[in-house]
């Protein structure tokens, strides 16, 4: 898998960066949009994504580590807590900004966003764990019960149907919803 996405990020950044760029939009009297400059440097970028890093990791470890004492408290399986509560607590500055591309019409950075994060977290996060346990002795392995691998299915299947023709609408984002509810009650009854 981490083959893949490496193959993956070869394509979409090298090879055929072209079918990635974002497209051109127009306003209503028919002129061409232009894309917003930065509003910081690289090096102030990478300063704060230095120091945002170090904060998640410390923040992510404490919530890591109180997850058993919330399944208790809560009355809610830690399953049902790792695979839908955190990642929308996780992914919460990432859903807003998709959020806010969705409002600003650029639904091509929309779904680049929510698909390109679960990409990466299937593809290169999950593989990448397993290896690094593998290195410091912990035991991990990608061996996934009938609940998960038929989620991860599910929801493959629906985004691909529901986004293959490439256009958008209420809908579309209703059977989405459904879709990640079905599989939220699923884990909550599990």
């Amino acid at each position: 898998m981490l083959i893949a996405y490496i193959a993956y990020l070869v394509f979409q950044l090298w090879t055929h960066g072209q079918l990635f760029e974002a497209q051109e939009c127009e306003d209503d009297d028919g002129d061409v949009v232009l894309d917003e400059s930065p509003a910081i440097g690289f090096r102030s970028a990478f300063i704060w994504l230095a120091l945002m890093t170090v904060i998640v990791a410390l923040l992510s470890e404490y919530v890591v580590a109180t997850i058993e004492a919330a399944s208790d408290s809560w009355g809610l399986s830690i399953s049902f807590i790792s695979v839908i509560l955190l990642p929308i607590v996780g992914n919460a500055a990432e859903h807003s900004g998709a959020i806010i591309f969705a409002f600003k019409n650029k639904l091509d950075i929309t779904l680049g966003v929510a698909l390109g994060s679960a990409t990466q977290i299937a593809m290169f996060v999950v593989p990448l764990s397993v290896l690094i346990s593998w290195i410091i002795g912990v035991k991990m392995d990608l061996n996934f019960n009938l609940l998960e691998t038929s989620a991860l299915a599910l929801s493959i299947l629906v985004t691909t149907f529901t986004l293959q023709d490439g256009t958008s609408h209420y809908l579309k984002g209703l059977i989405l919803v459904l879709c990640y509810l079905v599989i939220g009650a699923c884990f909550f009854c599990a």
